[in-house]
C-alpha cells in the first residue's frame, strides 16, 4: 500500500515537472518569436527607408533585445539616417 502511494506520488511529481517544463518552454518560445517578429518588421522598414542594410546594421538587429527594437522602431519614423536610428538607446 505504501509502495503504491510512493509510486503514485512519483508519477504525479513527474507529470507536474513535465507540465511546468512545457509551460516554460512555450513561454520562452513565444517571447523569442515576438522578438524575431519585431526585428523582421523593423528590418523591412529600415530597408524601405534607407536601402540595403550594411553588415554592421544587420548585426545590431540580430543582437538587439526587445527594448532596443522598440526604441529603434520609434526612431525609424523620426531620424534622418540609419546611424541615428540604430544608435544606442538612451
Amino acid at each position: 500500500m505504501l509502495a503504491e502511494r510512493v509510486k503514485t506520488w512519483a508519477e504525479e511529481w513527474k507529470q507536474q515537472g513535465l507540465e511546468q517544463g512545457l509551460k516554460q518552454g512555450l513561454e520562452q518560445g513565444l517571447e523569442q518569436g515576438v522578438s524575431q517578429g519585431e526585428a523582421k518588421l523593423l528590418r523591412r522598414q529600415l530597408v524601405r527607408r534607407f536601402g540595403a542594410l550594411p553588415a554592421w546594421a544587420e548585426e545590431r538587429l540580430e543582437q538587439a533585445g526587445e527594448a532596443e527594437l522598440e526604441v529603434w522602431a520609434d526612431r525609424v519614423l523620426e531620424c534622418a539616417t540609419l546611424e541615428e536610428v540604430l544608435k544606442d538607446p538612451t
